[in-house]
């Protein structure tokens, strides 16, 4: 194999680049010249004469005019400057040039600030290193891109909330419970005759009378006034709640500022998909195809936006009537579906309520009679809802949305349903001495346990063999029936969301269920990675609400304001009628409710912190918290308001920019030009009169 030999490049300079005839001062004012002919500044001269600005032919000086971005740009390191490697050459070397110029304690002062930078730029890098599941994310990035990545990262996300979770639970319900033991009159924990493996599944017998639910922890030796089990319980799930709450807020504003600044205001225009669509972190060939399809896609999308934007305004008035009696009908089809689920629901709901005796195998699915409806429900509905929303001639994105708000609409209010008519359902004879607590965790642990089982019965039982088939016999009638596995993303994680709000519904009266959801999600990842790696193909067709989070952060939010709206109603009978009472056993026996044991804590304060207390809960504190609250909010509106005109003004700018540049550019070319035709004519002078020779001289002597 040759050698081949180092190329060098080296850039050609001439003697017009080298030397100049101008002066300094022709310099100065054809610069200055040129900088009142900007466009720029063309357009700034309105505004500066009706404010009283510099006069057009005031000159500005340079230093001015790049200050900040100078000093803005000092201080970073070369590695974050947008700009290519000669660029990054010639910033260091004009550092290097500065030092000399700013002194020794503003060059000490920037050094030091680049350095730090550095060092928490490496460590950020390190510890993104370190994440669970790292390589795995980057794996499914590669192949099937940044949507079915955002999947994984959001459930993730709900990993480590849940590990919180589990955090809270111990510090607060298991610590004490273990140090401080439980009540005297408590019975032991241990195997009796009639507990069997199937306890496990149904979450009852032994699992019953486990620390897995609320009646196992009663009042131990830790008995002060404000310092007990009871409060301590009610404290952690509060806690819990709190800072899900803080969490999933912050998340949904981080990403609803991100897509305000990607939004329709801000729309992209073609020669941005083009050149700016491409996913440098794809690594598979195939993966590669597929994102090119993804753009050609995309491209076609917004085609077809827009002829379809064209077609509605040429509809006719008796199209436009027919089409909105269709939708009619199919909304009514819509509610139909909902309300048919809804009384599936609640015949299953009444037939596992009712107590008969039979073997374990009829016993078993009569148990699991609603979250089985819940699941299919949740299961066969949202793509009847695709199927539907594809005859309404909506276009692409508003199918989409259309479907995920059902769909949304449909997991929710299936599981408001279900937690309605189990509130409201009378309970058999002889369940009226069991802890009704228990039994309401009961039901969240199944759905739990059950909407697992569902996740591995469709990867292994569903997915995988549609992927052999298709692998082994591709040209087969079932094969072409089936087609091929997608991965869907919205439908996916919608089913996140729904787990992760039977979480918050039952971790009072199951606490445990944080540490139950922790292994289950962890074991969904791994089923989910399979599913991805080994059953699924890319997608064909672009799906834009993929990449962006904040719809699925918003359901979680929704999910969690129903969570603790529950915990409301379920604690509100508790100071109305003793009849209702959910806290027969656990912290909260023996007639106790969360009020009572709230207010015996407030009586035993200071006379100071509970006047201070009184205080904060009645009318007159109301008056002052929401003034403060409306000032705030006014500040908050403001300085949004303001933010959007300055990102306006910069928008101008930018717009501005680029016309100053090809302002520059023209004059450039202009210039050449001239100078061109100017030594062309010179040239032609020279030619054409000769300078005179001796003989000509002499004989004119």
């Amino acid at each position: 194999m040759e050698e081949q030999n180092p190329v060098s490049f080296m850039r050609l300079l001439s003697e017009e680049s080298t030397h100049s005839t101008l002066s300094s001062d022709s310099c100065e004012y054809y610069q200055t010249e040129i900088f009142d002919q900007l466009p720029s500044v063309q357009a700034l001269r309105p505004e500066q004469a009706y404010q009283g600005g510099p006069e057009p032919g005031e000159r500005i000086s340079h230093g001015q005019l790049s200050r900040g971005p100078r000093d803005k740009t000092s201080t970073q390191p070369l590695r974050n400057l947008v700009m290519c490697v000669q660029g990054k050459r010639d910033a260091r070397d004009r550092r290097k040039m500065q030092i000399s110029n700013i002194g020794f304690w503003e060059s000490w002062r920037r050094s030091q600030s680049i350095n730090r930078k550095r060092v928490w730029a490496q460590m950020g890098g390190a510890l993104s290193a370190l994440l669970p599941w790292q390589h795995t994310l980057h794996a499914i990035e590669g192949r099937f891109g940044v949507g079915v990545k955002a999947y994984f990262v959001f459930l993730r996300y709900l990993i480590y909330l849940n590990l919180l979770h589990c955090a809270l639970i111990l510090g607060f319900i298991l610590g004490p419970t273990a140090f401080y033991g439980r009540s005297n009159n408590s019975e032991p924990l241990m195997f009796k005759g009639n507990d069997s493996v199937l306890d496990f599944i149904l979450g009852s017998g032994y699992v019953d009378r486990s620390p897995v639910f609320f009646g196992f922890y009663t009042r131990g030796s830790l008995n002060l006034l404000c310092l007990n089990t009871p409060l301590l319980y009610f404290a952690g799930i509060l806690t819990i709640l709190f800072f899900s709450v803080i969490m999933v807020v912050r998340r949904t504003i981080v990403g609803y500022k991100h897509t305000w600044m990607l939004g329709k205001r801000y729309s992209t225009n073609v020669s941005y998909k083009i050149f700016c669509g491409w996913d440098f972190t794809i690594q598979d060939p195939a993966a590669a195809r597929h994102k090119r399809s993804f753009i050609r896609n995309d491209l076609k999308l917004l085609l077809d936006e827009q002829s379809f934007s064209m077609r509605e305004k040429q509809r006719t008035l008796g199209q436009t009537v027919r089409l909105y009696l269709l939708r009619v009908v199919l909304n009514l089809i819509v509610l139909c579906l909902l309300g048919g689920a809804f009384y599936l629901i609640y015949y299953a709901t009444i037939a596992s309520q009712t107590e008969s005796e039979h073997h374990w195998l009829v016993s078993l699915p009569l148990q699991y009679l609603p979250p089985i409806s819940i699941t299919f429900v949740n299961l066969i509905l949202p793509h009847m809802f695709r199927k539907i929303s594809s005859f309404e001639d909506y276009s692409f994105t508003t199918q989409v949305n259309a479907t995920l708000l059902r769909s949304i609409f449909l997991k929710l209010a299936s599981l408001g349903i279900y937690l309605f008519f189990l509130f409201t359902t009378k309970e058999p004879q002889n369940n009226l001495f069991q802890c009704r607590p228990n039994r309401f965790g009961r039901e969240m642990y199944k759905l739990c346990i059950f909407n697992f089982l569902a996740t591995f019965c469709n990867a292994f039982l569903l997915n995988y063999p549609r992927k052999l088939v298709h692998e082994n016999f591709p040209s087969s009638l079932l094969a072409r029936l089936m087609g091929k596995q997608r991965f869907l993303i919205p439908f996916n994680v919608l089913d996140l969301v729904y787990i992760q709000t039977v979480f918050w519904v039952g971790v009072f009266y199951c606490p445990l269920l944080p540490v139950i959801g922790t292994v289950t999600l962890m074991a969904t990842l791994y089923i989910q990675k399979f599913t991805v790696l080994r059953c699924c193909v890319a997608e064909q067709r672009m799906f834009r609400a993929s990449s962006s989070s904040v719809l699925f952060h918003f359901m979680l939010l929704l999910g969690l304001l129903m969570a603790a709206v529950t915990l409301g109603l379920n604690l509100y009978p508790q100071n109305v009628t003793s009849d209702m009472n959910m806290s027969s056993c656990g912290p909260f026996g023996n007639g106790e409710t969360v009020f009572n044991v709230t207010g015996v804590c407030v009586g035993s304060l200071p006379r100071l912190a509970q006047s201070t207390l009184r205080y904060l809960s009645t009318e007159a504190f109301a008056l002052p918290l929401i003034l403060a609250e409306i000032i705030i909010f006014t500040s908050y509106v403001s300085r949004s308001r303001a933010n959007q005109k300055a990102i306006e003004r910069l928008k101008e700018m930018l717009v501005m920019n680029s016309s100053d540049k090809r302002f520059l550019v023209k004059q450039h070319a202009t210039l050449l030009r001239s100078k061109r035709i100017n030594h062309r004519v010179r040239s032609a002078a020279i030619q054409e009169d000769p300078p005179p020779t001796p003989l000509d001289s002499y004989e004119g002597i």
